[in-house]
């Protein structure tokens, strides 16, 4: 009986003693944080100092993402042997340069992805690797300094496909107005005279028009986190069918020297687009048929979309 008293004491007490120490390294923890806290946010200062200086600042990350799957014999699927996969990468680079009076801002943003599926058991499928997404954005812009956060400025932004179709349709916007930066990495532009110069091949509902281009931009890096987020938007003049806008995200957190994971996703509305992808579908089932044209309401209206997951790399 007393063995078993002093063996329930020790325990006792080496519980009491090892939460007394426990509670004695959180205390002397505490401090050390506090300090860490202090330490970077004179680090994040210092860098908000550097950012603000005048001359060129450079960058780019991406995002890689990929599978690949085989199936022999998977009776529960449609399709019990079959080869799949899918690759995608995405790349977001500017190149900046800041100076008392004036400013120029470059931005490129990439996107492109291929998937495959191969189904063993039809020897007239397309096994290849085909074009899934297909995102080439540039732009240009040059602003004069008028104020302390705003600019007279000229924009010139180009966008189309690269894998598929590349120029048709291609968008090329050229505009003038005022650009207002509120805020450190966050660009404002309203160009309330721009012209929209869209490039297709043949017959198609694509034209070109005078309206406003409005975007956003807002670039950042914190730490291992770097973050993109771009809204292009065109208002048409002329009409709503013409008008169009494209939201891009950007996400990429750095796990290790400079791979992490990143995350990328994207919206758009485009009329035209819309109304020639179903002309496509139809003249393809129906040859003879007349084609929709731009004011067709029996034509849904579709936004698009496209997100891709994987791997990131920050240059």
């Amino acid at each position: 009986m007393k063995k078993i008293i002093v063996l329930a004491a020790t325990v006792l007490l080496t519980l009491h003693l090892s939460a007394q120490t426990a509670e004695e390294l959180k205390e002397e923890q505490a401090p050390k944080k506090a300090e860490i806290a202090k330490l970077q946010g004179e680090v994040d200062a210092l860098q908000a100092q550097i950012d603000a200086l005048p001359g060129w600042k450079k960058g780019a990350f991406g995002t890689i993402g990929g599978s690949i799957s085989q199936f022999s014999d998977w009776f529960s699927q449609g399709t019990p042997n079959v080869s799949s996969g899918n690759i995608a990468f995405t790349v977001n680079g500017y190149a900046n340069l800041t100076e008392e009076k004036f400013f120029w801002r470059n931005a490129a943003n990439v996107n492109l992805g291929w998937v495959k599926f191969d189904d063993k058991d039809d020897p007239n499928d397309d096994d290849s690797f085909r074009a899934g997404t297909d995102v080439f954005n540039i732009s240009s812009l040059y602003g004069k300094n008028v104020a302390k956060n705003f600019a007279v400025s000229a924009l010139g932004e180009y966008r189309t496909t690269i894998l598929d179709n590349f120029n048709d349709p291609g968008y090329l916007d050229l505009g003038v107005g005022g650009t207002w930066t509120p805020i450190p990495n966050l660009v404002v532009v309203v160009h309330p005279l721009n012209y929209n110069f869209v490039f297709s091949s043949g017959e198609s509902v694509f034209e070109s028009s005078l309206g406003a281009k409005i975007l956003v931009d807002y670039t950042r890096k914190i730490g291992a986190i770097n973050f993109k987020s771009n809204l292009s938007a065109f208002q048409s003049y002329d009409s709503n069918d013409l008008s169009n806008w494209t939201w891009t995200n950007s996400f990429g957190y750095t796990l290790w020297k400079k791979i992490g994971v990143g995350f990328d996703f994207g919206l758009r509305n485009n009329r035209q687009e819309t109304v020639n992808f179903a002309n496509n579908q139809l003249l393809a089932a129906m040859p003879m048929a007349t084609p929709f044209e731009l004011g067709d309401d029996s034509v849904d209206d579709q936004i698009q979309s496209y997100w891709t997951f994987g791997l990131s790399y920050a240059f």
